[in-house]
């Protein structure tokens, strides 16, 4: 009677932790990037721990229609991939984690932080 009440509660934790959601991956740190809004002011953006593996297209300059944003640093524990297209598209430039600032020349619309590929 012991060993089935054992097993039981053996099956019973596995069902338990494998219907327990998982837990979102984000690379630590910020992103920062540069751009310039609509009434033609420089502003600066930032993302606080951003999902990786997943593309985000940058606010004030994700779309294809904007200005692109500028000067990217990548404060992160995480490779981060910068396109110039919205979406992921486009030329692509990779900067390292915790990497010094990029120069006003560098251009991106979108961003994946993940592995260095």
């Amino acid at each position: 009677m012991k060993l089935r009440n054992a097993a039981g509660a053996a099956v019973a934790a596995v069902a338990l932790v494998l219907s327990l959601p998982g837990t979102s991956v984000a690379a630590q740190g910020a992103f920062h990037y540069k751009y310039v809004d609509d009434d033609g002011h420089e502003r600066h953006a930032t993302l606080h721990d951003p999902h990786s593996g997943r593309c985000i297209n940058l606010y004030g300059v994700g779309s294809d229609k904007l200005e692109p944003g500028y000067a990217p640093h990548n404060d992160t524990d995480n490779w981060a991939k910068v396109y110039v297209g919205a979406d992921c598209k486009g030329a692509e430039w990779r900067l390292k984690p915790h990497g010094k600032p990029a120069t006003d020349a560098l251009k991106l619309r979108s961003v994946r932080f993940g592995d260095a590929d």
